[in-house]
């Protein structure tokens, strides 16, 4: 049976997305063939990856470093969302993908091999997502939001996620948080569906938040930031086949992307703008760089993109207390790994030195 037929079947029996997401790319990886995991890892020297438009991701910007070593990047194509991205991944179009640390967990609870191997974005107070509604707007709380329509990159995802654990926070049940209607827009598009009353609220980040804001009318409900402070949001992914057969490709991929991320903030904005702008006219997509200009940082708060078991134990404890998920159905420390990071060593000698102090006083 084609990818296509799979993608029709499961549309006309499962009415829910998060149904239609899970068990579509559970039948896809089992059809699917990478085309480069039977490959030996000498060979391999390019990743397939796919990339928002006019954004430049830090893969993008390692290699423009010449972080990457001889390892290359192959652009396949844009990508709307995280999901999106994950089932390239298990249908093997890609080589490696990003996702919000949640839709990631989904992914693993349906028996996909993945493992996270570095920190792709997150939240801070230079970047952070927020959650806006127009001045005049009747909504004040998240009560109010039910019955509304909410405007969302991609369902499945970190607006959805985030936006959800609010409304149970202020007391919303499933069901009442159930009829809270999520959109899909694409972040180009969806600031001007706010204005124009095509959606009741809004998520909004980073370059499309601060542009909007400048224009003003609009009035924050909540942010990510609001509810956890600065924390890391999503993590770039290989299947567990691809690491055992290409171990030394992934950490050049990994050591890479951590180097990058320091590089971002040990550089001056200006400085770091000026290669965005450089990298979006070399690789000629048809792509402006007015959004790059708006930005301020990756959000990644860990050393080098480190990971750790509590940036996903979150999301597992709103799965389990939305009854998705059985009490310890998934184990936080097995979705990744940092035996490829370069900071993983120093992280480690920090906090033996910690404890032995701590055992000294």
């Amino acid at each position: 049976m084609k990818q296509q037929n799979f993608r029709q079947f499961f549309k006309r029996r499962f009415k829910s997305l998060g149904q239609l997401s899970v068990l579509s790319l559970m039948a896809l990886s089992l059809i699917a063939c990478s085309k480069q995991s039977d490959t030996p890892a000498n060979q391999v020297h390019e990743l397939r990856y796919q990339s928002l438009t006019s954004v430049v991701s830090l893969p993008e910007l390692a290699e423009d470093l010449g972080y990457l070593g001889d390892l290359k990047l192959k652009y396949v194509g844009s990508v709307q969302g995280g999901p999106q991205d994950l089932q390239a991944l298990t249908t093997g179009d890609v080589d490696v993908a990003t996702a919000f640390d949640g839709a990631i967990i989904k992914l693993a609870a349906a028996g996909i091999k993945i493992k996270a191997v570095v920190a792709s974005y997150g939240s801070d107070d230079k970047s952070w997502v927020g959650y806006y509604v127009p001045n005049n707007s009747q909504i004040h709380s998240a009560r109010d939001l039910i019955d509304k329509k909410v405007a969302v990159n991609t369902l499945g995802a970190h607006y959805e996620f985030v936006l959800k654990d609010y409304l149970a926070r202020q007391g919303l049940s499933n069901d009442e948080i159930n009829q809270v209607e999520f959109v899909v827009l694409p972040p180009t598009n969806t600031e001007q569906a706010l204005r124009a009353g095509q959606v009741d609220a809004a998520a909004l980040v980073s370059i499309f938040q601060d542009k909007a804001l400048e224009r003003g009318g609009l009035r924050k409900l909540v942010s990510d930031t609001d509810l956890y402070g600065s924390f890391t949001a999503g993590s770039y992914v290989f299947t567990e086949k691809f690491i055992q057969q290409h171990p030394e490709v992934v950490k050049q991929f990994v050591t890479g992307v951590a180097k990058a991320v320091e590089w971002t903030k040990q550089t001056p904005r200006e400085q770091v703008l000026a290669r965005f702008k450089s990298i979006i006219e070399k690789r000629k997509r048809n792509e402006s760089d007015v959004l790059m200009q708006y930005w301020r940082s990756y959000g990644v708060v860990s050393k080098g993109g480190l990971l750790n078991a509590a940036q996903y134990q979150r999301w597992i404890d709103l799965f389990e207390k939305r009854g998705e998920f059985k009490p310890n159905q998934v184990k936080a420390d097995t979705l990744f790994t940092n035996q490829f990071n370069p900071y993983a060593s120093e992280n480690k000698n920090l906090a033996d030195d910690q404890r032995s102090k701590e055992h000294t006083q």
